[in-house]
């Protein structure tokens, strides 16, 4: 599948198979014994689970130590803590999410200078270069994804109807390229559609964003959120305040997909791949330690998911049998 958008810096994107490690690759990394840290925005969700799950299987192959995993609940202050304990521990690399732009850029660019490889994922702080700061990037087709967010939405919507994007108000590189793709899908394709964003700060304000929107537009046809974990309080809170309206959002969390398969308000999902995302991070983190080039951006492309496939969407992005209540959903 092709890849619809273009890295932080508009590189085009390089597909995973380009780092794939050859056996002689996994025999060095196991000679050398490398040790990396993960630094994520959060752990308290079903992607940054399988994400930890691909990366440690892939680096336990090449008997590369994983030293530490941090959650910095969204927070910049607790990942430039993170950063900056790390960069005096020194493990060869160090795996990081970056949770803004501006805020945590130092505290990335002095891992280089501490001698430290850094390896990021989904998003590139302001003023990082491919090359010099950071090793590479791995992410999803973020575009791609706000593209089929749009796509799968507009079926719902009667003519010169009203959408509402949930957008999240922190600069944040992923987030905004599925907004960005979200709005111009559906000002090429569907004209007729009026659009409304309303910002929430944190996914666990998002109920009170979604609430706030329909009470300005009671006539709101449709809402597309920028992430599961955010989608499902949307719709928590707009089930609680009576309001029945269709919603896409990115990310097969398993409560996204339960209310899915169930006909519930989620009619559709952009599905990353975080299994394979992990095992890719995993995978440019051994070249780079290794001193072999890698493209500065790999991603990997989006899936379309709908009722009609979601139990066979779950097993290939979760790599497990989906759970009773996706594959024999109760109806609401």
């Amino acid at each position: 599948m092709a890849i619809s958008g273009l890295g932080p810096h508009g590189e085009r994107a390089a597909p995973p198979d380009r780092i794939a490690l050859t056996r002689e690759d996994i025999a060095e990394a196991r000679e050398a014994k490398f040790k990396v840290a993960v630094v994520l925005h959060t752990l308290a969700s079903d992607w940054s689970r399988q994400q930890i799950a691909g990366i440690a299987g892939t680096l336990g192959d090449c008997s590369t130590v994983v030293v530490d995993v941090v959650d910095c609940g969204f927070q910049n202050e607790n990942q430039i803590a993170a950063l900056e304990r790390l960069a005096h521990q020194k493990p060869d690399a160090i795996i990081s999410i970056p949770v803004g732009n501006t805020a945590v850029a130092d505290a990335h660019r002095h891992l280089a200078r501490a001698g430290v490889r850094l390896i990021l994922l989904d998003n590139v702080p302001t003023g990082l270069l491919p090359g010099t700061d950071y090793a590479a990037l791995v992410s999803a087709d973020n575009f791609g994804l706000g593209q089929i967010g749009a796509e799968l939405l507009s079926p719902y919507v009667s003519e010169s109807g009203k959408v509402g994007i949930l957008a999240y108000g922190v600069d944040f590189f992923a987030a905004n390229e599925r907004e960005l793709a979200f709005v111009k899908w559906m000002q090429k394709n569907r004209r007729d559609v009026a659009l409304e964003t309303l910002r929430f700060d944190s996914f666990q304000n998002a109920g009170i964003a979604a609430r706030r929107m329909v009470e300005q537009s009671p006539d709101l046809a449709g809402l597309f959120v920028v992430w599961d974990q955010p989608a499902m309080a949307a719709v928590a809170a707009l089930e609680a305040a009576g309001v029945d309206i269709p919603v896409t959002t990115v990310d097969l969390g398993r409560d996204a997909a339960t209310n899915l398969a169930r006909g519930g308000m989620v009619k559709g999902i952009g599905a990353q791949q975080p299994y394979l995302q992990g095992i890719a991070i995993a995978q440019a983190t051994i070249l780079s330690l290794l001193g072999r080039n890698t493209p500065n951006w790999i991603a990997l492309p989006g899936l379309t998911v709908t009722q009609a496939n979601v139990v066979e969407s779950f097993q290939t992005v979760w790599r497990a049998p989906a759970p009773k209540e996706i594959v024999t959903p109760s109806m609401p």
